[in-house]
């Protein structure tokens, strides 16, 4: 029977052993796994063996990778050591010394710095415009360009990709598609569906989902996956196999999580849009039938005194990431988008005022009863 989305959730992440009848995948913590004669050996790398050494490949990583890419409806997956490696990885996959990669202007600060200055050091140019102007985009494709790469909804301003548009261009020009839905999560969007090539989750966020894990993991086109697996194992940017474990344990919560937060944020967004003390709210006017994300960020006025607003917060805590089971806060400025040029921060509203709320699944009175205290106790008007 196929089961519906929150059932998979729970389920496919369970590796079943053909020996020992563990109700929770055991984890394999080991460097290597051992072989009976050099035939045995042999078989490894003929395929009728599946591991050799835990760089290599692993029980709870290939878990990992395939439970998240049959979540997104797509036919293969890899687990990585963070997002930003799975985002490397992905990307060459695709692209090689000489080729051009045209990049979403308003993506995650960590995001902008890889593409930017570390690919480089690789010999692959990128070129970063507005993706909300598909016309732009089409002006910026050249003979060498390979791939165009964003994300479903944005870091830290919540725009809502044009997934179809993106897809239609990649079709046109030949070109490679890539999506990071790492604030959407397969709950929400799944962008294979939709024709993307590669989507890319840090696994560290919604996927593991208690902020004690540093994971990635890429989905996709198995083409692509097999020649990104090799670029992982070769770059020795395979993900351990305790924090493949816990990443697997946090997702079998993602509906249940997912749910409540966004629930939670709406409530908060709405309670905030007419606030004086607050500017503009970033939330998604429309997304998806089950939500709109968990993510809300505020722009607050310059009447208020932003270091005040921050100690005013109590409970709610101050962090450079998101996505945990706490409500949070993080200022973009000093954390995710300090490396971006000034002029670059300018035109993507990345201002002195931007706060990033990352709802939890408390109650939704409380976060709201915290952040009007901090913002009325902050507000000079």
């Amino acid at each position: 029977m196929e089961q519906n989305f929150d059932t998979k959730t729970v389920h496919l992440s369970q590796n079943k052993s053909k020996t020992i009848s563990s109700k929770v995948t055991p984890i394999y913590q080991t460097s290597s796994f051992k072989f009976t004669d050099l035939e045995d050996l042999e078989n490894f790398y003929q395929g009728k063996n599946d591991y050799l050494y835990t760089r290599v490949g692993n029980p709870n990583t290939d878990e990992l990778g395939s439970a998240v890419s049959q979540l997104e409806g797509a036919p293969d997956g890899i687990a990585t050591s963070s997002g930003l490696s799975a985002i490397l990885a992905g990307i060459l996959s695709v692209a090689k010394q000489g080729d051009h990669i045209l990049a979403s202007a308003d993506i995650y600060g960590g995001t902008y710095h890889l593409l930017a200055y570390e690919l480089k050091d690789f010999g692959i140019d990128v070129e970063f415009v507005d993706f909300s102007k598909i016309d732009l985009i089409e002006q910026k494709i050249r003979s060498n360009t390979t791939l165009l790469y964003s994300e479903s909804i944005t870091n830290p301003l919540l725009r809502v990709e044009n997934l179809n548009k993106i897809v239609k261009t990649g079709e046109k020009y030949q070109l490679f598609t890539m999506i990071d839905n790492t604030f959407a999560t397969p709950y929400l969007c799944r962008p294979f569906q939709s024709g993307i090539d590669l989507i890319v989750h840090s696994a560290t966020k919604y996927i593991g989902g208690h902020s004690d894990v540093t994971a990635g993991v890429l989905v996709g086109r198995e083409d692509l996956i097999q020649k990104a697996r090799t670029k992982v194992i070769n770059l020795g940017s395979n993900l351990s196999p305790f924090e493949a474990w816990l990443a697997c344990r946090g997702l079998k919560t993602l509906s249940v999580r997912m749910e409540r937060q966004s629930k939670n944020a709406q409530l908060l967004a709405d309670a905030l849009t007419n606030h004086p003390a607050v500017k503009k709210v970033y939330y998604p006017k429309s997304f998806s039938s089950k939500g709109k994300g968990a993510i809300v960020s505020i722009d607050i006025t310059g009447l208020c005194d932003i270091n005040v607003f921050f100690k005013s917060l109590k409970w709610i805590k101050i962090v450079p990431t998101l996505a945990g089971v706490e409500t949070t806060v993080s200022y973009p400025l000093s954390t995710s988008h300090r490396a971006l040029p000034p002029e670059t921060q300018e035109k993507l509203n990345i201002t002195e005022g931007l706060v990033r709320i990352s709802v939890g699944i408390e109650d939704a009175d409380d976060i709201i009863v915290s952040l009007k205290d901090a913002l009325e106790k902050a507000y000079r008007g």
